[in-house]
């Protein structure tokens, strides 16, 4: 008997993906509730096998209206062939995303079936301080946006002693802690949101793994309120792995104990920030904290703690159940391994790529993005989220990776790619990014809080036509401060997209325009 596999993800759902599933299971069908495939111009992207884990062919756009008329065949305008050999999956390299769009997110023996807990098992037939060294070796960096290596992250937590929390007697229990931001804030970003959706068995085994290579015993995920179906379908992989003895105690009949609890996010972009969600995370506003102390040494309350972002803990299950040294010839310089870039915007195919560092942004924004979906002459690419860089069309040949993307004046940050056609208004874009800062700001800093109202006032005055040499020397004066005096990289990386737009775009700040906000 055929089996139909029907997304779940919240992108196809939007599309209509439920009532697609109602009506194949109306006709007797059997359907599985799958991931996204991450080809989000073609949700509901609907699969069909022969037998569950056989070869599978698809059809895009699918409707219900189309599934009551006809099942889909291979004479349909929409369909698509072996979806496998679509040139757009064919050409990625997948190790996060590597059962995303393949497996029933909440079947523990699909799970299983596709390669899960290799990882987990092979740790745990290892020391802590060897599984430290494999991701140390690796070279796998923080994929939130900093690209900290990762291993010495968890070399320093794991060579500091539990601690109990603070304030709690010396006699009190002694924890240390894994943390996972996924209060996934920036624009043009879903990757995180799609892992947890898609496969949220791996974002767990990762976070177990990284428990015993430090010593932790309790684990957070930090999930944003906007995101519901990624908060329940998390909170049921952690029922699910409970039941299957893969967290709790004694782990796989192993001495690890370890277990994980979810805190949602009430809105904060700058709780992206490690020590603002720490803050969040012990009930408290989510403001920046002055560091040192760092985190790995004095984290949640108190206690030694692993920050990571859900893609770099995503990482480790493949990393130990593929090898540190194969993980390690991917990508280039210090950028090791894959990234999972977003692409966004004004895009005529959106959505996730997984390949290995070192790609050009011209690859991802043509080959796979497919160029404007306005059909317009593509203007502008930012990069890294709404603090990050843009670059003009004529300068996308630089290689996505950390430090090449900075000595071209950008960043990598979350992997985020926004495409902006030729219509765009770039000193609105600028002034779109100080005004974010301003909605966004925790208000502890004064170049922060202050700076980037400040910003937004000068910037209207320059659309408006006022001193605008004057202004616009102020507004560069203003972001040399903000850079170099803001408390964390909400202040600090605002300017990004501000002087770009100026030094690249200057045409469209010298036409005098009342700006209304």
């Amino acid at each position: 008997m055929s089996v139909w596999f029907v997304p779940r993800d919240a992108a196809a759902r939007s599309m209509g993906a439920d009532a697609v599933a109602a009506a194949l299971e109306a006709r007797g069908e059997t359907v599985v509730r799958n991931g996204s495939r991450g080809m989000l111009w073609m949700e509901p992207l609907v699969e069909r096998a022969d037998e569950r884990h056989g070869p599978r062919v698809g059809w895009r756009n699918m409707t219900a209206d189309a599934i009551h008329l006809a099942l889909p065949n291979d004479q349909s305008e929409q369909y698509v062939g072996a979806v496998d050999e679509l040139d757009y999956l064919a050409r990625q390299n997948r190790w996060i995303y590597e059962r995303v769009g393949i497996t029933d997110p909440l079947d523990p023996d699909d799970y299983v079936a596709h390669g899960g807990l290799a990882g987990l098992k092979n740790a745990l037939a290892m020391s802590g301080d060897a599984v430290v060294q494999a991701v140390t070796d690796s070279g796998l960096r923080g994929r939130g946006g900093a690209g900290f290596p990762a291993g010495i992250k968890w070399r320093t937590v794991a060579d500091q002693t539990p601690q109990p929390h603070a304030g709690e007697s010396p006699s009190a229990d002694r924890h240390k802690y894994i943390c996972v931001n996924a209060d996934e804030g920036d624009s043009g970003t879903f990757a995180d949101r799609m892992l947890m959706e898609g496969d949220p068995f791996c974002l767990l085994e990762g976070m177990t793994i990284a428990a015993h290579a430090v010593g932790a015993d309790r684990g957070f995920v930090y999930l944003r309120s906007e995101y519901p179906d990624a908060v329940a379908t998390l909170q049921a992989a952690i029922w699910i792995a409970r039941e299957q003895g893969w967290l709790g105690d004694n782990i796989l009949d192993s001495d690890l104990c370890f277990d994980v609890e979810i805190r949602v996010g009430a809105g904060s972009y700058v709780c992206g920030e490690e020590t603002a969600m720490l803050e969040s995370l012990e009930g408290r506003r989510g403001m920046v904290r002055a560091k040192p102390p760092l985190p790995a040494i004095k984290g949640l309350f108190g206690t030694p703690t692993v920050i990571n972002n859900v893609l770099t803990i995503a990482s480790v299950p493949s990393i130990l159940a593929r090898g540190a040294e194969a993980y390690a010839a991917l990508g280039q310089n210090r950028s090791l391994g894959t990234q999972v870039f977003q692409l966004a915007g004004n895009i005529a195919q959106g959505g996730i790529v997984e390949t290995a560092f070192g790609i050009t942004a011209r690859e991802l924004v043509e080959d796979f993005g497919g160029g404007t979906r306005s059909g317009r002459p593509l203007r502008a690419v930012q990069i890294g989220g709404p603090l990050g860089a843009y670059l003009s069309a004529d300068k996308l040949d630089v290689a996505m990776e950390y430090e090449a993307l900075i000595a071209a004046g950008g960043m990598i940050g979350h992997g985020g790619v926004v495409l902006f056609d030729d219509t765009v208004n770039m000193a609105e874009q600028a002034r779109f990014a100080m005004d974010f800062c301003v909605e966004e700001s925790c208000g502890k800093c004064t170049p922060c809080r202050i700076g980037a109202v400040r910003g937004v006032e000068t910037i209207d005055k320059i659309r408006a036509g006022k001193d605008v040499t004057a202004n616009t020397e102020l507004l560069r004066d203003l972001c040399d401060v903000m850079t170099h005096g803001s408390l964390c990289a909400m202040g600090g990386l605002t300017p990004n997209p501000v002087l770009s737009a100026l030094n690249q775009f200057p045409e469209d700040f010298a036409s005098p325009v009342i700006a209304t906000g």
